[in-house]
């Protein structure tokens, strides 16, 4: 039985050895015994690994030697329960014929056994699978390719035995202590090593420790433990800014896109408008045209009647008749006329409310424009601050790396320190003791044995010699102590100017803590103009309803008055003023045309609007009169 002390030495603690005893208790198959041994072993290889990878800081090469023993238990492993296959020179052992099954079920791997195929060194099976664990190790997926494997029990059958490592629940466990291997960076040159010939022997004395490496092992291990904690948290957060910009982006993308889509319209509905006007202009000439035929068709009646008037003076009855028809294809006429001058009216106050709902609608698109270049303007700020906030914190992270080393290598001269002042005490106590016995001695020798002065003055002459190098030992030992007290005000000194930048450190997470504060005050900013834009995107749909319902209005247009632009307009129609800021510019909704507010301040009902509108003086008088007529 081995001790606690001797346990702890070899890195076991008293739960481990508790659970191995009643694992060789309980199990007594040989196979049983030899996979747990090697899945201690695969543990202690792979944590010793980590830790000294960590603490080595760089880029591991094929010559760091517990990488080697690694690669050895592994081997070790992998060759547990492998079946022997006959062949025509005999009976062997092959690793490279499991190992080669992960190019079946992994498309990735064939680029590993391609390698390993066309490497010139290798000649034999064992170099082939040593190599390909090299290489797997350097891509990081050695535990994938591995947990593939042993999920396939039907192909490992054909090359391991019932009870083999890579079989049983061992081998589930030592793929899944792989995993933690990815956070290694390995280096390794398979080239000009001579893999075929290496003899695999674990070396055990890598894994004795003692109580101080296991103390300084722990501290190191919660150090590293935060350091990746803190650069977890980092590349999240780095990781979710990145995703919410890009979102951000595919949304303002999808935004652009929407307003080309919306200005193409714009262009076709302006373009359709444009036809409309010229098949309104076309309909007009054709109504001046009409007109024109009427007062023809009206004077060739006339000169009939007046013609018929001379011819037949004498037959009253028959000019009666004629001139009664004659008035009665005037008023037809006239009532002809005054139904296309009503539709006339009608078209004119359809184009009318046409161009005002398109110059709304152009108004809309030029604000939505404007609310665009504000938003991309927002996220390149975004983007400045977040590209500040990780310059910031990785300068801060490279400042707590060294000033944590400062730290540990401060409390290692002070333990120092403090150990040799402790052996000094121990050196002066027994240095007094020896003074104080031999001060005792002497006065008895004067005392009691006065006879034997000689010899006693022999022995003083010596221990007066003793004493005088006692007293120079102390002396040598006060300046030692004094230049120690010395040192440790230094390191006193330095520790306090470290304390002093920690503290600068924590205003600097206070800092950063700050603007992780106002990058979420931003985040919501981009969630309220988000919300903007989708409040755009549905008036930006029901904008398109609305052209879509002009569409089919203008459909129905025939014809109508031009609405004057207001940069064409400089005076009144009627009075003729000039316009100014206190003269101010007004539409006739009926004519088209522009006048101050003194020509245009009467209000009409149109056909086009039921409600009142504004209409010039000349309007309103016609209007007016118009509705007279047909009153009465």
């Amino acid at each position: 039985m081995y001790s606690p002390q001797s346990l702890h030495r070899w890195g076991i603690t008293p739960s481990e050895s508790m659970e191995r005893l009643s694992n060789s208790q309980a199990l007594r198959d040989p196979m049983s015994m030899e996979r747990t041994n090697l899945l201690n072993m695969a543990k202690l290889s792979i944590k010793g690994l980590i830790e000294s990878a960590l603490s080595f800081g760089r880029t591991l090469d094929s010559d760091y030697p517990p990488l080697q023993q690694f690669f050895v238990v592994m081997e070790h492993c992998l060759k547990h329960g492998l079946k022997v296959k006959k062949s025509f020179l005999g009976y062997n052992k092959s690793l490279w014929g499991p190992l080669e099954m992960v190019e079946k079920l992994c498309p990735e791997a064939g680029e590993i056994a391609a390698s390993v195929r066309d490497l010139p060194g290798l000649k034999t099976p064992l170099g082939r699978a040593r190599a390909w664990l090299r290489l797997a190790l350097m891509q990081k997926r050695l535990a994938d390719y591995l947990r593939l494997l042993i999920t396939r029990k039907d192909l490992l059958s054909d090359f391991y035995d019932i009870s083999a490592v890579m079989v049983e629940e061992e081998g589930a466990v030592i793929v899944g202590l792989l995993v933690g291997l990815n956070v290694i960076d390995a280096n390794l040159c398979v080239k000009g090593e001579d893999l075929d010939t290496q003899v695999g022997v674990i070396d055990f004395s890598m894994y004795l420790k003692n109580d101080i490496d296991d103390y300084r092992s722990g501290e190191r291990n919660g150090q590293v433990a935060a350091i990746l904690d803190q650069k977890n948290y980092v590349e999240e957060l780095n990781r979710q800014l990145n995703s919410s910009v890009h979102g951000l982006q595919g949304r303002v993308d999808n935004l652009e896109k929407s307003n080309s889509k919306l200005i193409e319209e714009l262009a076709i509905a302006k373009n359709n408008i444009i036809k409309l006007q010229e098949e309104n202009h076309q309909l007009r000439n054709e109504n001046t045209i009409i007109l024109i035929k009427a007062q023809q068709q009206l004077e060739v009646t006339q000169v009939d009647v007046d013609v018929e008037l001379d011819t037949y003076k004498q037959s009253r009855q028959g000019l009666d008749e004629m001139y009664n028809e004659a008035r009665r294809q005037l008023r037809e006429e006239c009532q002809l006329r005054q139904d296309v001058e009503n539709e006339l009216v009608v078209q004119v106050s359809m184009k009318q409310e046409m161009d005002l709902a398109m110059k709304l609608l152009e108004k809309d698109i030029h604000e939505k424009q404007d609310t665009l270049i504000g938003l991309r303007h927002q996220l390149d700020e975004v983007k400045a601050i977040n590209v500040e906030m990780y310059t910031k914190m990785q300068t801060s992270d490279d400042g707590m790396k060294q000033k944590n080393d400062m730290i540990t290598r401060l409390e290692e001269k002070t333990n120092q320190i403090t150990a040799t002042m402790k052996q000094l005490e121990q050196r002066l106590q027994e240095a007094e003791r020896d003074r104080w016995t031999a001060e005792d001695g002497a006065r008895k020798f004067k005392h009691d044995f006065a006879n034997k002065a000689d010899s006693l003055q022999k022995q003083i002459a010596q221990r007066e010699k003793q004493m005088l190098q006692l007293e120079t030992d102390l002396k040598i030992e006060k300046e030692w102590r004094q230049t120690l007290q010395n040192d440790l005000e230094r390191e006193r000194d330095i520790v306090a100017q470290l304390s002093a930048e920690a503290q600068q450190i924590n205003g600097l997470k206070k800092e950063f803590h700050r603007l992780q504060d106002e990058n979420s005050q931003l985040k919501g900013i981009c969630e309220e103009q988000e919300q903007a834009l989708e409040e755009l995107g549905c008036k930006l749909s029901e904008s398109k309803l609305k052209i879509e319902d002009i569409k089919e209005a203008n459909k129905a247009l025939q014809g109508g008055q031009v609405w004057l632009k207001d940069k064409d307009a400089t005076h009144c129609k009627l009075c003729e003023k000039e316009f100014s800021i206190s003269r101010r510019k007004h539409h006739c909704r009926n004519c088209g045309e522009i006048f101050c507010n003194a020509c245009s301040d009467n209000e009409l009902p149109l056909p086009a609007s039921p409600k009142p509108v504004r209409v010039c003086d000349t309007c309103h008088a016609l209007l007016l009169q118009r509705c007279s007529s047909n009153a009465t």
